[in-house]
């Protein structure tokens, strides 16, 4: 695979025609025609489907357009960093979180970040459990933050808090009035869940099918954030963990405890080849001040340490 193949998948995307993409290039059509047809042999998937004398992604090339997208950014960055690196003055930090913990825990922390250290570029993404392994061998992070332990033989993690499952619903459901809701319970009362395969959504079957509970309406959603919503809005309840539930409206939220319990951890991430980092060293300091300033007796608990990763 090379950049060209890259840049004429990428016009096709935008222009929807090989004309068009041949176009933009300063190529031929059949030039850009063979591009794809090496790229989609290479790749062994399907890009594209002609529909009225246009493209469109077929569902492998929508998973794939988003690797690309990222790719080819970085690539129109690599001028601009070696001017940095000329200079001497090129300080980047390039962090990943999972989404569960994204704005109660990562987006306070990054924002004091950026506050204390503004001569440093850091950038933040939000990856799901199920890409760590490409984000782990590409090395494209310095520093992630997630539910731990990873198993991935290049992943080196550390934990630094603990939190309890429990479930979220509106303020005015039911459950409310409850000291603590069962399995049997969320039986009873739609469910909003994550799409079969995802970490939160496994963790919650292997407790349904533990105990012999089967769930008869369920909400999917795509990510946990979006599961909150949905509850906050009157879609049923959700089994979250009580971390990520902090950066909620309270006002339209509560919480109950979940029997049986299940606890959960948080920590940070890294490629166990990389150098120690002064700065990654600070932030993850950060990380684990602000699962401090969470803590709530019962339900999160910070796991102190020495701060090294």
């Amino acid at each position: 695979m090379n950049i060209k193949e890259l840049q004429a998948f990428n016009a096709v995307v935008q222009e929807g025609t090989v004309s068009g993409a041949a176009r933009v290039m300063n190529l031929s059509q059949p030039a850009v025609s063979r591009l794809i047809m090496l790229l989609e042999s290479e790749l062994h998937i399907s890009l594209f489907r002609r529909e009225k004398q246009r493209l469109y992604l077929t569902e492998e090339g929508q998973a794939f357009n988003r690797e690309a997208r990222r790719i080819l950014a970085g690539l129109s960055e690599i001028p601009r960093i070696a001017e940095e690196i000329r200079a001497h003055r090129l300080k980047r930090l390039r962090m990943v979180t999972m989404p569960r913990a994204a704005l109660s825990v990562v987006a306070p922390v990054v924002a004091r970040f950026t506050r204390e250290n503004p001569d440093v570029k850091l950038s933040l993404d939000i990856r799901s459990h199920r890409d760590i392994e490409s984000w782990i061998n590409g090395r494209e992070y310095d520093l992630g933050f997630g539910n731990v332990p990873i198993t991935h033989w290049a992943a080196e993690s550390t934990p630094i808090g603990r939190t309890v499952l429990e479930v979220l619903m509106p303020t005015d459901h039911p459950f409310a009035r409850k000291e603590v809701v069962t399995l049997q319970d969320l039986a009873t009362v739609p469910l909003v869940q994550q799409f079969p395969g995802m970490l939160l959504r496994r963790q919650t079957d292997a407790l349904f099918d533990a105990h012999d509970v089967r769930i008869e309406h369920e909400v999917l959603a795509g990510s946990s954030q979006m599961a909150q919503y949905l509850v906050a809005n009157g879609a049923g309840v959700t089994i979250i963990d009580r971390l990520s539930v902090l950066a909620m409206d309270d006002r339209l939220i509560t919480t109950r405890p979940l029997s049986p319990t299940r606890w959960v951890a948080f920590g940070v991430i890294r490629h166990r080849d990389d150098d120690p980092d002064p700065m990654v060293l600070r932030l993850t300091e950060m990380l684990r001040e602000r699962v401090a300033e969470c803590a709530v007796d019962g339900s999160i608990i910070p796991l102190m340490g020495k701060g090294e990763v």
